[in-house]
């Protein structure tokens, strides 16, 4: 009798049964293409998440299962004479429920399958006449002669050269396949990451099991659990390697920016020069040939319109000290990013010996910060983008920004916002003690009024205060926030560039 029927995800449906106080479970899984079910004695239901469907079935009596000939699916009949038909057509499976003597079903588990809520069960019943004079009358087409042949038997007649074969010599191949077909023997084969049933010898078997309940057991597990498991193990290794090898780019980029950066000289020796000749632009001269006293060459310097040599030299004087701050910061980018490497280096040798579930799942906890790295890049509520080695997120909706702001943000990142107009929320990812530079700053601010109804602007105010200032009022709409303790910069909107690059 059915005890209960229910889903906890969308791609998955399970059926309850009890017989003489002994559970069954039968779980459908649905998600193309991976169309698997198994049958089983226990099953830990989900406190939530969880929602019962086809209420119908419930207390209904199985009367006996059908497997329907020549077609991939098979019948559930009750006492009550409705039928449960498990259609399993790759992408296009679903379940479907008819009550006594109805020729449309009255509910289907995937709903997206349109033609579905019209299917006449009984036109999946086929009779085929599988002798030879009906083979030779369809000159040995495979796919006429046996419609329901699957990849895997037509791969293997391909394999034999049976499409340059002869009538004869296709017949005796037919007969072979359909003895093996007819065996009792199911193999449980991988080939990379797909695995697949057989009843056909395979050079990627790693299982051979006699009972078909056994062997459809055992490929729901390898196929689900573990392959799930490798699955997602695969993808957050991608995710961890991926990111050691962006953070070492930078560390190669950076350097090398640095080392040009302490080699040449400082803009502070063509101020000295201009200062020490500063007669020689007397009477409104606006170019000079001048001897540069560091590296005794002669130079030509060139003053804009109305520009005072005393001005120029003022410039090249704040630019020098700026250098020297741009210097201090990429030694500490630099520092942080060796750090973090070595960091990612830890993490991906300790995933790369996982071997469990649990210890997958306890590792994800453990990383949460990482969640921006773990989640696929398609799927975040942001864009990614790298300010002198600062992670810079950009909203991308008014809903993905409260998703960023809510579950992606630490306290202590710096969070921007186009004034007064709607706009993407932009966060500055803070690393540790390091300090934010005014150009990191400026940049962010500057993608922040692009992404704003600014865009436009020639000169655009953006606020900005620490993320732990900014917080979501009850019932207030999608993207809007209450901030306290916010400062104010003038910016020219500019959006992506080679600079900082886009990840998604």
């Amino acid at each position: 009798m059915i005890t209960a029927c229910f889903s906890q995800s969308k791609d998955e449906l399970i059926l309850a049964a009890e017989n003489e106080g002994r559970e069954l479970y039968i779980r459908l899984h649905f998600l193309p293409p991976q169309i698997f079910y198994s049958f089983t004695n226990k099953f830990q239901r989900a406190k939530r998440n969880s929602i019962d469907l086809f209420p119908f079935l419930i207390g209904q009596k199985i009367k006996n299962f059908e497997v329907l000939a020549f077609e991939r699916a098979f019948l559930i009949q009750f006492d009550s004479e409705d039928l449960l038909l498990i259609k399993l057509h790759g992408n296009r499976s679903n379940i479907l429920y008819y009550p006594k003597e109805e020729l449309n079903p009255r509910a289907i588990f995937r709903n997206e399958l349109k033609e579905d809520k019209t299917l006449d069960w009984k036109s999946l019943r086929k009779e085929l006449s599988l002798n030879k004079e009906i083979f030779f009358s369809l000159e040995g087409n495979a796919s006429q002669f046996l419609p329901t042949l699957g990849k895997i038997p037509r791969e293997w007649l391909k394999d034999k050269g049976y499409i340059e074969a002869s009538v004869d010599e296709k017949w005796r191949l037919m007969q072979e396949l359909m003895d093996m077909l007819d065996s009792p023997l199911f193999s449980i084969a991988q080939k990379d990451t797909e695995v697949y049933l057989t009843l056909l010898p395979d050079t990627y078997n790693i299982q051979s099991i006699a009972d078909p309940i056994e062997a459809l057991n055992a490929l729901f597990y390898k196929a689900l659990v573990v392959g799930n498991f490798e699955n997602e193990k695969r993808k957050l290794l991608k995710a961890y390697e991926d990111q050691a090898k962006k953070t070492q780019n930078y560390i190669q980029k950076s350097s090398q920016k640095l080392d040009d950066l302490v080699k040449s000289a400082p803009p502070s020796q063509l101020a000295d020069v201009i200062m020490a000749h500063l007669h020689v632009f007397e009477g409104g001269v606006q170019s000079a040939e001048l001897e540069n006293f560091y590296t005794n060459e002669r130079i030509i310097v060139n003053l804009k319109p109305n520009q005072k040599p005393q001005d120029l030299a003022a410039q090249l004087y704040r630019k020098s000290k700026n250098r020297q701050l741009e210097i201090q910061q990429l030694e500490n980018n630099i520092k942080a990013k060796k750090e973090l490497l070595e960091e990612l280096d830890t993490i991906v040798f300790d995933l790369q010996n996982i071997s469990e579930f649990r210890d997958l799942k306890n590792f994800k906890k453990h990383h949460k910060k990482d969640k921006s790295i773990q989640k696929d890049q398609s799927s975040l509520p942001f864009r990614q983008f790298e300010i002198e080695g600062f992670a810079v997120w950009v909203g991308k909706s008014a809903k993905d920004n409260d998703e960023m702001l809510r579950n992606f943000t630490h306290k202590d990142d710096i969070w921007l916002h186009a004034r007064q107009v709607t706009g993407s929320h932009v966060i500055i990812r803070k690393k540790g003690n390091l300090k934010i530079s005014d150009r990191v700053l400026e940049r962010a601010a500057a993608l922040a009024a692009f992404y704003s109804k600014l865009k436009t602007e020639s000169l655009a105010p953006v606020i900005f205060t620490e993320a732990k200032y900014v917080r979501k009022v009850k019932g207030a709409a999608p993207g809007s926030v209450m901030v306290d303790r916010e400062s104010v910069v003038m910016v020219t909107p500019q959006g992506p560039d080679q600079e900082i690059g886009i990840s998604s």
